[in-house]
């Protein structure tokens, strides 16, 4: 072959980000290629666009599909690379002084023919070097995909606790107020209480933030040690068959030691002390509103996908994006309120995946299969299950709520006048979360969802 095509061809199955020979392959978007892991790796230090080293251009894409033609033809190429003879010395074997070009995959070593038909091997298992090689670098390439999501996974739960650790006080300082303004409704004799009750949430959120500088300090570290080894294995298959071979048996070593190392979210909660007199205090506005499981109910409707962004329907037979695993069912009270104060309870028991509150008007009638931006006139507590962990929200605005999950009943008290509500864990005698400030646009109506899934 012409020497000038030779070096086209080369150069056309050359990675332009490590410059060595494609391994695992991807197209992009706008035509040019690259190995996967260099193409990870490159993404990884941007915040969410990935850009083409060639051409620039921007993309989004994740789920890339290995080019079969391109990996297959840098495969034929690797082999012929002078490099592959260069990069180290053939072993010989000792005792017949020839070259050592057979795998033995029981032993994981080299041998000469001689020695592979020796009775010490001849029952093993025996493949030629290039072979073995090729085989080795997929099973990298395996190990590599498994690597890269455990750092993806790594990479979330490290945004998750930076972001609780930046709110973290904030949201501390906004339950201490919550509490010390349900104290300022009890009466004098319950100073003392208070003063203990503030102290404990300060010292325990304290002890709390401490804990979350430790767990993102770990996972920081962990995703230095997963990028690391990554880079690791993009070399190892990079390397000459031989030596790819002699070291595969430390690098697999480390690899899966590595992987031995968990770092999961430390899933803040504050204990839930309970405020005496609160509920006796509630329950005088108690007579004014029925609760909400029994309220009448002017509709029966279907919400399905998430709180932030939902669609509303009669039947779900009716519309194809509702599934068995995204169903829920919501009702609203037929009575509405304008003004005044209104306590109610709803038994939630040991269920998950729930919301109730108030909706105002707008929210209502809106008619079917609308589409609902964001939180507008809705104001909920819910509850939502992530693997075994239950987290605690409102919205309006969204807020995660670091306690724990009501074993039983919650109750509600809203203040048409004060414009804030108030949900207590009606068991503990505490205070869940008060929404201040709020946008309500009366009138407004009880609201329950609960999902089936």
């Amino acid at each position: 072959m012409n020497s000038g095509i030779l070096q086209v061809f080369q150069r056309e199955l050359t990675c332009p980000i490590c410059m060595n020979y494609f391994i695992d392959p991807v197209t992009i978007d706008c035509g040019h290629s690259f190995c996967r892991p260099c193409f990870y790796l490159n993404w990884q230090d941007t915040a969410v666009l990935a850009q083409c080293s060639t051409c620039k251009k921007t993309t989004r894409q994740r789920n890339l599909k290995i080019n079969i033609c391109l990996k297959n033809m840098a495969s034929i190429a690797r082999k012929a690379s002078p490099r592959q003879f260069l990069s180290s010395e053939e072993p010989i074997c000792g005792t017949h002084r020839e070259t050592k070009k057979m795998f033995c995959e029981v032993d994981k070593s080299l041998l000469c023919l001689l020695c592979s038909n020796s009775q010490e091997h001849w029952n093993h298992r025996h493949c030629p070097t290039e072979w073995a090689a090729e085989k080795h670098r997929e099973e990298l390439l395996k190990k590599m995909q498994s690597l890269w999501e455990k750092s993806c996974e790594n990479h979330r739960n490290l945004n998750m606790e930076t972001t609780r650790t930046r709110c973290w006080k904030h949201y501390v300082s906004l339950r201490i107020e919550a509490i010390r303004a349900e104290y300022q409704k009890m009466p004098a004799f319950l100073h003392e209480e208070e003063q203990q009750h503030l102290e404990r949430l300060r010292k325990e959120g304290e002890d709390i933030f401490q804990q979350l500088n430790e767990s993102k300090a770990r996972m920081e570290h962990l995703r230095e040690l997963l990028r690391g080894m990554y880079e690791d294995l993009k070399q190892m298959c990079h390397k000459a068959d031989v030596e790819l071979l002699q070291a595969f048996g430390d690098i697999l070593h480390r690899y899966e030691s590595l992987l031995l190392q968990v770092s999961e979210p430390a899933n803040p909660e504050l204990s839930a002390e309970p405020i005496t007199g609160l509920l006796d205090r509630l329950n005088g506005f108690r007579g004014k509103c029925q609760p909400i499981g029994r309220i009448p109910t002017s509709r029966h409707i279907f919400l399905y996908g998430d709180l932030r962004s939902m669609n509303v329907g009669c039947d779900p037979q009716d519309d194809p994006h509702i599934t068995a695993k995204s169903e829920c069912f919501l009702i609203w009270g037929a009575r509405a309120f304008t003004f005044g104060k209104y306590y109610w309870v709803v038994h939630v028991g040991d269920s998950w995946n729930w919301a109730f509150g108030v909706c105002n008007n707008y929210w209502k009638e809106k008619r079917q299969n609308d589409k609902i931006d964001g939180e507008e006139g809705l104001f909920l507590l819910g509850c939502v299950k992530e693997d075994t962990h239950c987290s605690l929200f409102t919205t309006s605005p969204l807020v995660v709520l670091y306690v724990p999950r009501p074993t039983s009943t919650v109750g509600l008290f809203l203040d048409c006048e004060g414009r804030t509500m108030s949900f207590v864990d009606v068991d503990q005698s505490s205070l869940i979360y008060t929404i201040p400030n709020c946008s309500f646009s009366p009138p407004l109506r009880p609201i329950f969802c609960c999902s089936h899934f």
